[in-house]
């Protein structure tokens, strides 16, 4: 795809980047066909070939209009696209390019301000988050059926072991997971415990930087991830003694934005070799255990079906995908299959909220499509996700690290 940048982006970091970006795409629409989006409306400003000529007429110097803006909000960033991709464009960076500079260009209407604040200034901060999630469980049975049905059942921690293990690794707490499901790190320490590993938490790490960076507050996301890197830096400096192999992150949306450190940062003179570092050693909790001897879990397996949800951060931005059932079915778990497993459950981190009536119509196809199996159980990878689910099902939803865990003979 040719491109003539606008007289401000030529020559920035930015433009080159977005114009190379561009000039991979051949227009082939392969990426139309795995679009959640697409599918629902057939809509071609609502596919990725689409939203990419607007952001092609935008850094060309075209006007911008709520219209471009209300396409790429729209976008789940489900990056099926990029899997499906045969030039291997890079489409989730280039909205993100994108809706950057829309924002700048576009003012957004009052309550769009003030609900896109109230996201960046809450859910990044498990201390700010806390109280208005035990004040919603307390107040559930007063509320009407479709916020009653949002307010996430109460969760208690497991009990951590005192164990200590030669072989040590970090774990992201996470910013709403540490809150709403404490259990899905629970079960990940219990589960690396009997493997013979010690999951610490180091307590003064904080989001992982993707609600702000996705809102298009770059810089508020930037100094959560420099944050972050601080706070692991002494536990993974390979010049201090004993540093922890991995970073496990059990939220594959925060495990992708840690994964993509390095490339973020890469022009962070202080930062850029760290965040390489980091980026390298952040593992979802598939690649950790698909290295692992099971035989010390003593798993007494449940007679249920399960049915998994991949989430698109695992199987698109990770690429992941399979691995997790790979692991469930070698240790004697009974999968159902799930058709379209490729697509978007809806939630997407903060889309749920920002565009509920699409988030609600891909969350009805996810769970016909989940629940066409009779499982007993849906298993999940993603918080957002976890939460998105459980809100319209009777199905019970659990972490996969649950799944595991609850079936350990202790």
């Amino acid at each position: 795809m040719q491109t003539r940048l606008a007289d401000e982006f030529k020559d920035t970091i930015i433009g080159k980047e977005a114009d190379a970006i561009l000039r991979s795409c051949v227009h082939c629409g392969f990426c139309n066909a795995t679009c959640p989006t697409y599918q629902e409306l057939g809509d071609e400003l609502d596919s990725p070939r689409g939203r990419i000529y607007l952001i092609k007429q935008m850094l060309e110097g075209n006007t911008v209009t709520t219209k471009t803006q209300t396409h790429l909000d729209r976008c789940l960033t489900c990056r099926a696209c990029e899997t499906t991709c045969p030039s291997g464009v890079k489409y989730g960076r280039l909205v993100e390019i994108g809706r950057e500079y829309v924002d700048k260009k576009v003012m957004r209407s009052l309550p769009e301000t003030i609900i896109r604040k109230a996201l960046r200034t809450v859910l990044p901060y498990p201390q700010r988050l806390k109280p208005l999630i035990k004040l919603s469980q307390r107040l559930k049975p007063l509320l009407p059926q479709k916020l009653k049905a949002k307010v996430p059942a109460v969760q208690m921690a497991m009990s951590q072991p005192t164990t200590r293990h030669q072989r040590k690794m970090i774990t992201l707490a996470g910013c709403a997971q540490s809150i709403i499901k404490p259990g899905t790190n629970g079960a990940a320490i219990k589960i690396l415990d009997q493997l013979g590993i010690t999951l610490t938490t180091p307590p003064t790490a904080v989001c992982c930087g993707a609600v702000n960076y996705h809102l298009t507050q770059h810089q508020e996301g930037l100094s959560f991830m420099r944050r972050n890197i601080d706070v692991w830096w002494p536990l993974i400096d390979p010049a201090s003694d004993s540093p922890h192999e991995a970073i496990l992150v059990t939220a594959s949306g925060c495990g992708a934005m840690v994964k993509e450190y390095g490339e973020i940062l890469k022009e962070d003179p202080a930062y850029a070799d760290k965040a390489v570092l980091v980026s390298a050693l952040a593992k979802d909790p598939c690649e950790v255990l698909a290295n692992e001897d099971f035989s010390s879990l003593k798993l007494n397996i449940p007679n249920k079906k399960i049915a998994f949800q991949t989430p698109c951060t695992l199987q698109h931005a990770q690429q992941l995908n399979g691995r997790v059932e790979a692991i469930l079915i070698q240790l004697g778990f009974d999968l159902t299959t799930v058709p379209d497993g490729h697509l978007c459950c809806g939630s997407a981190g903060t889309y749920s909220i920002l565009q509920p009536e699409m988030s609600q119509r891909l969350l009805d196809n996810k769970l016909r499509a989940l629940i066409s199996g009779k499982p007993d159980v849906i298993a999940t990878a993603n918080i957002g996700c976890h939460m998105h689910l459980e809100s319209k099902t009777e199905v019970p939803v659990k972490h996969w690290l649950e799944v595991i865990a609850e079936a350990m003979r202790l």
